[in-house]
């Protein structure tokens, strides 16, 4: 917090730290205050009050203020001020900041930096808004590397900085090493040992380190069982790595296994998020690469994919229907039942292949696992569709008490039934789809959305007139 509440109160341009997603009433104050001074072109003024603050609490107040005057402020900021809070944003802010005259204030900023702070920054921006201010710095051999790597892999966002020293080096030599590198790496939770070639051959933890005698060589205490990761491995493989070891760093190497970068808490909390938004978006059947600023250009491309996906689904489960027109002429009863069994296929789908994805995603479902998981889905299906199933046919037979019905006692045989059929089918294909959409390496997140709903619709209406068929008009 840059500013206390007693503070806040006695001065009205003081920021009080607000909780996530929760305004705070004493900020309206400076928020008014702000206002007045970009309408009024106080600029100098106004960069002054806010070098005092924490660039988290500009975070704040940019977000609180409205679209144009952010956009101006953020212009008005220095470079170093306007650097630190361009990180805290989330991407959706980011984004909307970035016009073409900001784009050009970084990359002078950036190119009069340290390659490896230049980096480091470059990491923290939207990947597209990365892209564009690497393209713009092509004589910065350094940094126009990271733009080698593919999208979303651990090469993309492993930061350069670390402390790497060698297998003969000492206890006492490595913390004396790790006080010079303290104000270029902030925050070091691991030393990385390596050999007289650079690759690497262990690891160490700060905590381990400080309690080795001086002259220990580090050697004789680190840790051999080294997890690293290649350039091009996936982050969302990183992830999974990181939260089956527990780890908190994850080094990333060559591919001779020298050292080149590792991946920190922070990108691994961003990676965590990122991968739950596009899961998110892609359950809803939306592109992932959607944002909140999107065009409606950029909005139609990228849901009317999923659309249409969805309208051939619905348009084959109104066949299936119609191919059924018989029967409903002869029974019009039946086609109250077919939102019922629509609904609960895909309700039985969802819940399967949301539970898939979640074990893939974190790792906790494992190859020889499959088969185990698919049986306790068959079973627990079979258990809910039975019981679903129980209930709508006695809620038939006491509705034949209720209003005339023919022949109620096979109507709730076969309603019955075919929601047996319906749960226990859908489930079973929703659990199995994302597995194997994740062997031939599709995002499983994608099964969850149109693809789901629509093949169990499908499969409900066909299963509900087949039972129908059977045990009722038969």
């Amino acid at each position: 917090m840059s500013n206390s509440s007693d503070v806040a109160e006695l001065d009205p341009t003081a920021w009080t730290r607000e909780p996530a997603n929760e305004p705070l009433e004493i900020n309206d104050a400076a928020l008014r205050a702000v206002r007045e001074m970009i309408k009024s072109g106080q600029r100098t003024q106004l960069v002054e009050l806010l070098k005092r603050w924490d660039p988290v609490d500009v975070m704040q107040l940019l977000t609180r203020l409205r679209l144009k005057q952010a956009r101006k402020l953020f212009q008005w900021l220095p470079a170093n001020p306007s650097i630190k809070v361009i990180a805290e944003l989330r991407p959706e802010f980011r984004s909307i900041l970035m016009e073409e005259s900001t784009l050009e204030q970084f990359r002078d900023i950036l190119a009069g930096l340290d390659p490896e702070d230049a980096i480091e920054i470059l990491n923290e921006f939207p990947d597209d808004v990365a892209d564009e201010l690497i393209a713009r710095l092509p004589d910065v051999e350094d940094i126009a590397t990271r733009g080698s790597y593919a999208d979303d892999t651990a090469g993309r966002v492993m930061a350069r900085k670390f402390v790497a020293l060698p297998e003969t080096c000492t206890a006492g030599e490595a913390v004396a090493q790790m006080r010079a590198e303290a104000s270029r790496i902030r925050k070091v939770f691991t030393v990385y040992v390596t050999d007289a070639d650079g690759k690497l051959t262990g690891t160490v933890e700060v905590g381990k380190l400080l309690l080795a005698p001086a002259d220990a060589p580090l050697s004789s205490f680190m840790n051999r069982d080294v997890i690293a990761v290649s350039t091009d491995t996936d982050q969302e493989e990183v992830l999974r790595l990181a939260r089956k070891r527990d780890m908190r760093t994850v080094p990333v190497v060559s591919g001779e296994g020298h050292l080149i970068g590792r991946i920190t808490p922070k990108q691994l909390t961003r990676i965590a998020s990122d991968e739950a938004n596009e899961d998110m978006l892609l359950m809803s059947g939306v592109s992932s690469e959607a944002r909140s600023d999107d065009t409606v250009l950029r909005i139609v491309r990228g849901r009317l994919p999923w659309l249409l996906a969805g309208l051939v689904g619905a348009s084959v489960a109104a066949t299936v229907v119609g191919s059924y027109e018989d029967q409903l002429a002869e029974a019009a009863i039946l086609a109250a039942f077919i939102p019922v069994t629509m609904s609960m296929a895909g309700n039985a789908g969802l819940q399967a292949s949301a539970v898939a994805v979640q074990g893939i995603a974190t790792g906790a479902l494992w190859s020889g696992d499959i088969f185990y998981r698919l049986l306790k889905e068959l079973v627990a299906a079979l258990f809910n569709g039975a019981i679903a199933g129980t209930i709508l046919g006695c809620l038939v037979l006491v509705a034949s008490l209720i209003v005339p019905l023919e022949d109620p006692l096979h109507l709730a045989l076969a309603t019955s039934l075919s929601l047996l059929c319906v749960t226990t089918l859908a489930a079973m294909v929703g659990a199995t789809i994302p597995i194997i959409l994740d062997k031939i390496g599709i995002d499983p997140a994608m099964a969850i959305g149109v693809f789901i709903t629509s093949s169990n619709d499908v499969l409900g209406v066909l299963i509900f007139f087949l039972m129908a068929t059977t045990f009722y008009l038969g």
